[in-house]
């Protein structure tokens, strides 16, 4: 009987007690996409190697046609280290955008409270 890679992998996640959501986020797709994936049966091993990258889970148990073990450690180490570094660039950016909006939120309060102010 041939393996079904998405319910494999969607044991797994639900077995860790990951959630879809999350999933979603971390692999920066819609959670409608994680379904997808779940539903195939011949899984893409790029897509497999993201997953496990992202819930920092060792697929080669499962899929040892696909992943040898030292394979697949090497590689997600390679793959978390650039993930970190591109996080932590994105993360700069997303605080100072941030900041931006809530000072202008700030600014646009000021600015009906002294209108409101003005009409009383």
């Amino acid at each position: 009987m041939e393996l079904h890679h998405g319910q494999i992998v969607e044991r797994i996640i639900r077995r860790n007690g990951h959630s879809i959501s999350e999933l979603a986020r971390l692999a920066k797709v819609n959670r409608r996409s994680v379904y997808n994936w779940f539903n195939q049966r011949n899984l893409k091993p790029d897509i497999i190697f993201r997953i496990g990258c992202v819930l920092n889970y060792d697929f080669s148990a499962e899929f040892p046609n696909l992943f040898s073990k030292g394979e697949f450690n090497r590689q997600n180490n390679s793959f978390i280290s650039g993930a970190i570094t591109k996080s932590t660039h994105g993360q700069e950016e997303t605080d100072y955008w941030k900041d931006k909006y809530i000072d202008l939120l700030e600014r646009y309060n000021q600015l009906l409270m002294m209108c409101i102010d003005s009409k009383s």
